[in-house]
Formats: C-alpha cells, structure tokens, sequence
C-alpha cells in the first residue's frame, strides 16, 4: 500500500466559498426565554408560566409574542427569596394555589 493518501489534493483556489457565518449567541446573554430562564433557576419553565399568570415570579418582558427574562431580574428576584431560617420574617408561604 503506498504512503499517503490515494484522493488528489484540492488547492485553495478551487475551493467552494464559504457561506456567511451566523453570529453565535454571546455566552450570557442578557435575555433568556422561558426555558433557559428555568434552568438558570432550577425551575420548570411551566412554573415561570404559571407564576406569570398568578404573580409571584420574575419579572419579565414581553417582545411581540415572545417572552423573556433579564438575567439581572432573575437574580434579583432569586436575591429577594434569601432566608437564613424558617423562622424569618417572610418566610411563611401564601396560601398554595395548587
């Protein structure tokens, strides 16, 4: 078997053109949908859907049909459900609406 390999070389004149590259999304992107809103919480985004409805959740943007969550609110409002026990002011949940 000879050395090398047995397909003839292709030179960079000839080669095909290269389609426009697509711009990749930044690595934190200052909005999120809904689902990556939810894994950035650990939630379920049917939870974000339903606190959308009923209050309580983040705050959150609206872009045509499309919803969205800025990453600082998200933080903002994951900051504001800190407790250091369950005894704290606050603490105590609302009736469930489950």
């Amino acid at each position: 078997m000879a050395v090398g390999s047995s397909f003839p070389h292709r030179t960079t004149a000839a080669a095909a053109p290269q389609p426009a590259a697509v711009p990749a999304a930044p690595p934190n992107p200052e909005f999120l949908t809904t689902d990556e809103a939810g894994a950035f919480l650990r939630l379920s985004p049917r939870t974000l859907e339903k606190q959308r409805v009923l209050g309580g959740g983040p705050r959150f943007r609206k872009f045509g049909a499309r919803v969205v969550y800025a990453a600082a609110d998200l933080r903002a409002w994951a900051d504001s459900h800190t407790y250091g026990m369950t005894s704290d002011p606050g603490y105590v949940q609302r009736d469930s609406v489950r």
